[in-house]
C-alpha cells in the first residue's frame, strides 16, 4: 500500500510517515520544504520513502504526486502566522480542493483531511460533538470550515473522505507556540495565564492523532467525521501545574484578567507583533473539549496519553534539543517562533522570573 502525505516533511507529516512505514506501507512525502529527518531520509534509497517537492496550491503538481497511491493524508496547511489572508485561504481551501481533485482523478481509495476543532469557535456548551454548530473563530477556523465544504463536494462526487477534527496536538518535535511556553519554564519565569485556569482545556498527543489516522485509512469506514482529543485531561491550572512540578524550574502560574489581556493581545495580533491569534487567547480561559465517542465506536480508537503526560513528554524532548533552536526562528510547528512583543508582555505582566 502506498500513502501520499501532503505537508509530508512537517511535524505531523513525519509522524504520519513513521507510523505507516511501521505498518508496512510505502510513503510519498509532498511538501515545499526538504526532508531533514535522518531516520526517514535513510529510507529513501530503499524506495519506502519518496520525497516530492511541491506546493499544494499547484494543482498539476498534486495530480502528478497522487498517481499510484492508495490513500492520501492531507496535513498541509498554512498557519495564521505564515502569511496574508490570501495565502491562508489559497493554501487551506484551494490546496484541499487540489488534493481532493487529484484523488478523484486517480481513483484514490481514501482521502483523509485534517481539519481542526477551531471550526466550533468558542461555544458555551460542552462537550462538542461532530454535529455541534459550526461557528469558526478567526481566519484559520474559517479556512478550515471552507476546506470541509470542499470535502463535502468531493464526497458527493464519489470520493471517500474522512475529516479529522483534532484538538491542539503536541509531541516530540513540536515547537511553535509551545516552544515559547517551554522556554519560559526552562528559564524559571512566571507563566501568565488568561483567567483563573479553572477551565477544562483538552489537548492531544500526536501519537494518538496518528493512531486515529492509521485506523481511518486501514479500517472500514466511509465519509466519516471524527473529533479526536485526549481522554484524560484536567483544568489548565491542573495540567500546567503538573508540567511545572515536573520541570522543577521555579516557574509558577500567574492569572491575568481576560478583560485586560485579551484586547491587548488582539491589538498585538493585528499589528503582527505577537504570534498569538484569536483562537489562542479567546479560548484560553474557556472550557474547550470534544466528545470522541464516535471515533471510539467506529474506529475502535482510544486516546492513550493524558494532557499532563503529553506536556511533560514534549517538554523533556525540548530540554534535550533546545540548544539546536535557540538562535533560529521560523513559521512552522517544527521551528521556534519569534516571541515578538509577547516576550515583553510576559515580563511586564508576569514579572519576569518567578
Amino acid at each position: 500500500m502506498k500513502l501520499l502525505i501532503t505537508g509530508g516533511t512537517g511535524f505531523c507529516g513525519c509522524h504520519v510517515a513513521r507510523r505507516f512505514l511501521a505498518e508496512g506501507w510505502t510513503v510519498r512525502l509532498f511538501d515545499m520544504l526538504p526532508l531533514d529527518e535522518p531516520d526517514l531520509k535513510s529510507e529513501v534509497p530503499s524506495g519506502r520513502v519518496e520525497v516530492v517537492q511541491g506546493d499544494v496550491r499547484d494543482a498539476e503538481a498534486l495530480i502528478a504526486a497522487a498517481q499510484g497511491v492508495d490513500a492520501i493524508v492531507h496535513t498541509a496547511a498554512a498557519l495564521p502566522i505564515q502569511g496574508s489572508r490570501d495565502t491562508i485561504m489559497d493554501t487551506n481551501v484551494g490546496g484541499t480542493r487540489n488534493m481532493l481533485n487529484a484523488a478523484l482523478r486517480h481513483g484514490v481509495g481514501k482521502a483523509i483531511h485534517i481539519s481542526t476543532t477551531a471550526v466550533y469557535g468558542v461555544p458555551k456548551i460542552h462537550p462538542l460533538y461532530e454535529t455541534s454548530p459550526i461557528v469558526p473563530l478567526g481566519l484559520y477556523g474559517i479556512s478550515k470550515v471552507d476546506a470541509e465544504k470542499e470535502c463535502d463536494i468531493a464526497r458527493a462526487k464519489g470520493l471517500d473522505v474522512t475529516i479529522i477534527r483534532p484538538k491542539t496536538f503536541i509531541g516530540t518535535g513540536r515547537l511553535g507556540i509551545f516552544q515559547i511556553l517551554f522556554e519560559w519554564i526552562r528559564e524559571g519565569c512566571k507563566i501568565p495565564i488568561i483567567g483563573t485556569g479553572n477551565n477544562y482545556y483538552q489537548l492531544l498527543a500526536v501519537s494518538d492523532l496518528i493512531d486515529a489516522l492509521y485506523r481511518s485509512a486501514s479500517q472500514p469506514n466511509h465519509n466519516e467525521t471524527f473529533n479526536i482529543g485526549a481522554k484524560r485531561y484536567g483544568t489548565v491550572r491542573q495540567d500546567l501545574g503538573a508540567l511545572l512540578r515536573h520541570a522543577n524550574s521555579g516557574s509558577r502560574l500567574v492569572p491575568m484578567a481576560p478583560w485586560l489581556v485579551q484586547p491587548l493581545l488582539r491589538v498585538l495580533e493585528i499589528a503582527k507583533l505577537s504570534p498569538l491569534v484569536e483562537w489562542h487567547y479567546k479560548t484560553a480561559n474557556q472550557d474547550s473539549f470534544v466528545d470522541c465517542s464516535h471515533a471510539e465506536r467506529v474506529l475502535g480508537w482510544q486516546a492513550q496519553k493524558s494532557n499532563a503526560e503529553t506536556l511533560m513528554e514534549t517538554y523533556d524532548w525540548y530540554l534535550n534539543h533546545f540548544e539546536e533552536y535557540q538562535h533560529t526562528v521560523g513559521l512552522t510547528h517544527r521551528t521556534a517562533w519569534d516571541q515578538g512583543a509577547l516576550g515583553i508582555l510576559q515580563k511586564i505582566m508576569g514579572g519576569g522570573k518567578a
